[in-house]
């Protein structure tokens, strides 16, 4: 690799931003965790402490396949799940094009400049090449990245469903045992991604653009009823009287959705995340959300839901990975993907025999 290619910000991993846009102090406390070779009950200590460093390995560890690090993350993940659940959690979704990273620096920089601990997790589309992340939003949030109490982690979307990744509750929860008191939860913005990120946080907010066709590609029922807010960006310059129109259309398009059970009237609001105008707004509103919730008891209710969905999907991806990774189910996989290929054989019978091959292998 060419020292040029080294130090690109591409190649830099979610806990090892690239150099010149790393806080000097952070620099340093960066090399000294590295040098002390830290074990697992120290990782956990440090992260416990607010150590960015030590979030970035453990969001690494429970992104990880290989079985030694599923083990040291389940128990990472216990050890702070103590102390997570403090925070409010924002969803934020939006075709691609229509700011997502600039409005979520521009919102990031307003909340540190407020007191708040702001981490970032954005689904990255992954490279069917490297198997990495393709946008690298280190490199799109240069100014929020460079901020002490703040956390940027593009994580590869991996093959999960709809671009979400993986492990994204379990780097919550590490995030918000860090101390981060706002979580930003960046989707990819292409598919059944936005199903996933609203199942996972206490607010979903849509981002669309005026007069560009967004309204066109954008708009689905599904995203529409999910939105507890629509933030209408690039609310600048010419754009203004497209944007106020668009503001109008999704406010009456609104109100034919049926009252959400927490009892909050979505909103719509205009910003201009790359002259950071109106975001102070969508913060007072997002606090009026979570005061609204909260009084009423949805906002608990919604994590205790969310929850036992959690309690499913990890059951679920338990037994998927059990059923693939054992010898003689891969062997008999691969004999019948061949029986399939020469038509000896149906996709149902084979998945049914390879089934009951796995329920006899569990008797014995």
């Amino acid at each position: 690799m060419s020292k040029s290619s080294e130090k690109s910000a591409l190649n830099q991993s979610g806990s090892n931003p690239a150099s010149r846009n790393v806080n000097p102090d952070s620099a340093r406390r960066i090399r000294s965790f590295r040098k002390k070779g830290a074990s697992e009950k120290k990782l956990l200590d440090n992260l416990l402490e607010g150590n960015k460093t030590a979030l970035g390995r453990a969001i690494t560890l429970v992104e990880s396949n290989q079985p030694l690090h599923q083990e040291k993350a389940r128990s990472l993940v216990e050890g702070a799940v103590a102390l997570a659940g403090k925070s409010i959690r924002i969803g934020i979704t939006g075709v691609p094009g229509v700011g997502k990273s600039t409005f979520i620096e521009s919102l990031g920089k307003f909340l540190i400049k407020e007191g708040k601990k702001v981490a970032v997790l954005a689904v990255d589309p992954t490279s069917s090449l490297s198997h990495g992340s393709i946008l690298g939003d280190k490199t799109r949030m240069e100014e929020l990245v460079k901020e002490e109490n703040a956390f940027i982690r593009p994580s590869p979307s991996g093959d999960s469903l709809g671009g979400v990744s993986r492990k994204t509750r379990e780097s919550i929860l590490l995030c918000e045992a860090a101390g981060f008191d706002v979580i930003l939860i960046e989707t990819v913005g292409v598919g059944q991604s936005e199903t996933s990120v609203h199942s996972m946080t206490d607010f979903f907010l849509l981002l669309k653009l005026a007069g560009a066709g967004d309204e066109l590609q954008g708009i689905k029922r599904g995203i529409i009823e999910m939105a507890d807010a629509i933030v209408i960006n690039k609310a600048d310059g010419e754009n203004q009287k497209a944007a106020r129109e668009a503001r109008l259309e999704f406010k009456r398009a609104l109100q034919l959705y049926p009252a959400k059970e927490s009892g909050w009237q979505p909103k719509v609001n205009l910003c201009s995340a790359l002259y950071s105008t109106g975001i102070p707004e969508i913060w007072k509103m997002l606090e009026e959300y979570q005061k609204l919730a909260k009084e009423n008891g949805y906002f608990y209710k919604n994590r205790h839901q969310q929850n036992k969905q959690w309690l499913l999907q990890t059951i679920d991806e338990h037994l998927k990975r059990n059923f693939y990774q054992h010898p003689e189910i891969k062997e008999a996989l691969a004999a019948q993907l061949e029986e399939i290929s020469r038509n000896n054989t149906t996709a149902f019978a084979a998945a049914n025999l390879l089934l009951q091959k796995y329920r006899d292998l569990q008797k014995i």
